[in-house]
């Protein structure tokens, strides 16, 4: 069996403050932070155990995980799992890195997320540095506010040539960029236009559900973050039979780890084996498609 893993324990809390997200400076006490410890641990246990399986997983914590040394470990012993093709997680990248040493590296993917109202850009960027010494392959984005356009500039020119900078659109507002700055954006990052929409998805297949899930600190499994539907429990012996191909019950999808699974985005081309730390095949590549054609950038 090949799949790819959604993973979001209990872990709520992050140590920056950005207005932007709902879990920013929440702190938890001593009691959850085990009880999201021993649900990491018994997700590693179970990832080691299944040796005939392709695994690939992608933390996507409610916080900031690499903190935690309890997730450094995670990565470290993953890495050096023959049937682990992919560890990834999404990361403000504020931890030490030094735990890096000790991975293979061939299977670590980082998305690392700049937040320029908590971190300055050269403490930032000296970290992708340090991850592109080390040889990870990783990604970098930043939220598109409007106050944020000049440090997405600057950004763009001082991370390695080769890294994918991305802008998450800022989607809470309707029309909230005017054409020239979608332009000026889609030239930083051409996959903008793709992020700045939400895409039709009912009754759409997608790949989640079958050969990509969401499973939380229980072992619940859901097709996506964004269904609440229950599908099983991956700690059950029999999990594999509620792996099968379903049609999207929801309107849209606007999130990067829900649309890029649409079979008619035909994303999976153009990341490759880069779709959980959303790096593309190549950074210079133009999308072209539906996705696209959906903002009027291109006839």
């Amino acid at each position: 069996m090949k799949l790819s893993i959604l993973y979001r324990g209990p872990l709520s809390s992050c140590n920056y403050g950005c207005e932007y997200c709902p879990f920013a400076k929440v702190r938890e006490s001593t009691a959850e932070h085990q009880a999201d410890e021993r649900a990491l641990n018994r997700f590693v246990t179970w990832m080691a155990r299944r040796t005939s399986d392709q695994l690939s997983v992608l933390f996507t914590p409610w916080g900031e995980a690499l903190t935690h040394k309890r997730y450094q470990s995670a990565f470290i012993q993953l890495s050096h799992l023959p049937h682990i093709e992919k560890v990834a997680i999404q990361t403000n990248l504020s931890c030490s890195l030094q735990w890096i040493k000790h991975c293979d590296v061939t299977r670590l993917g980082v998305w690392a997320t700049f937040h320029p109202s908590e971190v300055s850009r050269a403490r930032f960027v000296a970290k992708c540095w340090e991850l592109e010494k080390h040889r990870v392959r990783f990604s970098v984005g930043v939220v598109g506010l409007k106050e944020h356009f000049e440090d997405i500039e600057l950004l763009r020119k001082e991370l390695p040539p080769s890294v994918y900078l991305w802008v998450n659109a800022y989607k809470r507002l309707e029309n909230y960029y005017t054409a020239p700055e979608i332009q000026h954006l889609s030239a930083i990052d051409p996959f903008f236009p793709l992020n700045n929409q939400y895409h039709p998805s009912l009754g759409h297949t997608c790949r989640t559900g079958s050969s990509v899930i969401s499973v939380d600190g229980d072992g619940t499994i859901r097709r996506c973050h964004f269904v609440a539907q229950l599908l099983g429990n991956l700690y059950s012996v029999d999990f594999e039979r509620v792996l099968k191909e379903r049609l999207c019950p929801n309107a849209t999808c606007g999130c990067h780890i829900g649309y890029v699974h649409l079979d008619d985005l035909k994303l999976y081309g153009v990341f490759g084996e880069g779709v959980l730390e959303r790096i593309p095949v190549s950074r210079a590549e133009k999308p072209s498609g539906l996705g696209l054609k959906k903002t009027g950038l291109i006839p």
